[in-house]
């Protein structure tokens, strides 16, 4: 194992052995081979350990077996207590969760504290297996297949490619000590009941199951590379990046062979799960709309349009008396003037005499009305948008420039007239720039 570990290490992390680097230990034989190998490869390493506080004296165990291995090694090493429950309990996560989220944040700071550029894990080919088993009795697409990733960003798993046979082999036959977490024991999780009940009678029915993963594996990557290239090439043909998202033409999808794999493959990563309703907005009327919890998709006529949520739409923004002030659209200015000169849709004039300051601009909601300039009586801002032919893509950005309770501006369309200018008046003026 040790030179096919290096030669490993050679082919695919050769930047490795120019780079300062943290190796995540938990005291586990996986976690402990990767530190040995690293050291006869002359990788500058220091250990990072976990002390979670969930297994009391084992847990103290575990890290004064890690101080040990670090000095024999001759490697720093970096211990951190976390109080893993009470973190779950306030974030409402799972153990497991909170444990990667405390463990993943604090090798982050250590790398940028202290100057190292890569995180080494020592996820192996079992563990990519059984990650493969999870996603696939959950439902998932290609890349759920596929297991772990070699590197995800600046952390690498230079085990992937050896079984949890080899490790512990490799460990027995060079008289390497480790830690047994008696947790991994216990079918209470999932993953342990797929390590401890289903891979034994698998590896009955096929003594080589983990080399027969590792290639199919091998061609699931491969295919997935095959339909990442297709995607980009249909990419062009059918999204456009617009001011307020993007457009997916419709047209151009029903061209397309198996529409609804090259729906789900461009929409994959905006955390969409309704996939169904998805699918259906295609033949849906204008109008329709699914959400994730980052992203909406919307039905207009021939395209559908991909935007994020943002959280700026449920917000109020205070302008004080000539005071610029930034928002998605743009920048809006404000300055006195002795005459109306420039007239343009993105240009508005009020009587001072009548603003209250602050003023407020918001995006516009069901039930806002106003007083259109040039027409009698009020209008329901939802019904002038239809009467203007706004497509649905504006019409999720618009903004409206409020004085107390009145909307003197739907910003860039129209003011109220009853805030037209009358002889004598202070005119005050407001510009949107982009």
């Amino acid at each position: 194992m040790q030179h096919r570990f290096s030669t490993h290490i050679q082919e695919k992390f050769s930047f490795l052995l120019q780079q300062k680097v943290i190796l995540a230990i938990s005291g586990g034989v996986d976690s402990v081979v990767l530190a040995h190998l690293l050291a006869q490869n002359n990788v500058e390493v220091a250990l990072a350990h976990c002390n979670f506080r969930l297994r009391g004296k084992e847990s103290k165990a575990d890290e004064e077996f890690v101080e040990k291995l670090a000095d024999e090694l001759n490697f720093p090493v970096y211990v951190q207590h976390f109080d893993t429950q009470k973190f779950a309990e306030e974030h409402s996560l799972s153990i497991q969760m909170a444990a990667r989220d405390l463990r993943y944040a604090w090798f982050d700071e250590l790398c940028n504290q202290l100057g190292y550029s890569y995180i080494l894990t020592a996820h192996h080919a079992n563990d990519s297996w059984e990650t493969f088993l999870i996603n696939f009795t959950r439902g998932t697409g290609f890349s759920g297949l596929t297991g772990i990733p070699e590197n995800n960003d600046r952390t690498y798993r230079p085990l992937l490619p050896f079984s949890r046979e080899e490790i512990v082999s490799y460990a027995q036959d060079n008289n390497i000590e480790w830690r047994e977490d008696s947790s991994n024991q216990s079918n209470k999780y999932l993953r342990n009941k797929i390590r401890n009940e289903i891979y034994p009678l698998l590896k009955e029915e096929n003594s080589n199951l983990m080399n027969s993963f590792l290639k199919t594996q091998e061609h699931l990557q491969q295919s997935e590379a095959l339909l990442e290239d297709y995607i980009t090439i249909l990419f062009s043909k059918i999204v456009t990046e617009t001011q307020f998202g993007y457009h997916l033409s419709i047209t151009e999808l029903k061209k397309t062979p198996n529409t609804k794999a090259v729906i789900y493959q461009l929409l994959k990563d905006f955390g969409f799960t309704e996939w169904e309703d998805v699918y259906q907005l295609i033949e849906a009327q204008s109008g329709k709309r699914v959400y994730s919890k980052t992203h909406q998709l919307v039905k207009d006529r021939d395209i559908l349009i991909l935007q994020e949520i943002s959280e700026s739409s449920s917000k109020t923004l205070e302008i004080n008396y000539l005071e610029d002030i930034d928002f998605n659209l743009g920048k809006l200015k404000q300055n006195k003037v002795s005459q109306m000169k420039e007239f343009d849709k993105n240009v508005a004039y009020f009587p001072l005499e009548l603003l209250k300051f602050p003023l407020q601009l918001r995006k516009w909601k069901s039930g806002d009305y106003f007083y259109p300039f040039g027409m009698k009586g009020k209008k329901k801002i939802s019904d002038y948008l239809i009467n203007e032919k706004i497509p649905v893509t504006e019409k999720e950005n618009i903004w409206v420039l409020c004085n107390e309770n009145d909307i003197i501006w739907i910003v860039n369309h129209r003011t109220n007239e009853k805030y037209r200018i009358k002889p004598t008046q202070t005119i005050l003026k407001f510009t949107l720039t982009t």
